[in-house]
């Protein structure tokens, strides 16, 4: 498997966590949770994305981003497989969800700040592109920057999917032409 398949098969990945996320999806399991399955399954196929870019300065600080990214994702991850290991006891649900929210060391590089650095350093990936190919840059740029709004401020799931469509076709898109500026040389 070649890092272009990995890059695509974690941005699939990724957009159908999400359709678990909106609930658009439905869930085929109460025992398995398939969205964080799916969302940890891509976010690490995303990974890829630092291989594929040109090894610019910016590139560089955008994969440190992108890894740390996952690497939160990983962490956030396992919190709601623990979450969701509780079933329906909705007061150790209550107690763990608080523990986590007093604890700096997970709360903030794991829930608040972390997941979000996997965001940051693809669009700051995208970026690089803005000169030459603006509509798919801004494409990541802004899809990055909608998914965290309508997730945490608007909480409304179809935005957050529309969000995460625009911000994955754009990386796709780029990807695209990564593999055609390779095929030139």
């Amino acid at each position: 498997m070649n890092t272009k398949q990995r890059c695509l098969i974690g941005l699939v990945f990724f957009l159908i966590s999400y359709l678990f996320f909106s609930k658009l999806l439905p869930s085929f399991s109460d025992s398995i949770d398939f969205a964080h399955w799916f969302n940890l399954i891509g976010a690490c196929f995303l990974l890829s994305f630092n291989d594929v870019f040109p090894k610019t300065k910016t590139n560089k600080v955008a994969s440190i981003l992108t890894t740390l990214g996952v690497i939160a994702h990983i962490g956030l991850c396992t919190i709601d497989f623990i979450m969701s290991s509780y079933g329906n006891n909705e007061i150790e649900k209550e107690q763990l969800s608080q523990h986590i929210s007093n604890s700096p060391f997970i709360f903030y590089p794991f829930v608040a700040v972390g997941p979000s650095l996997l965001f940051i350093g693809l669009a700051l990936h995208a970026f690089t592109f803005i000169k030459t190919e603006t509509v798919k840059s801004l494409m990541v740029i802004v899809g990055s920057v909608a998914v965290g709004i309508s997730f945490f401020a608007l909480k409304n799931g179809i935005l957050m999917v529309l969000s995460c469509l625009v911000f994955v076709l754009g990386l796709g898109l780029l990807l695209l032409d990564q593999e055609k500026q390779f095929v030139k040389v």
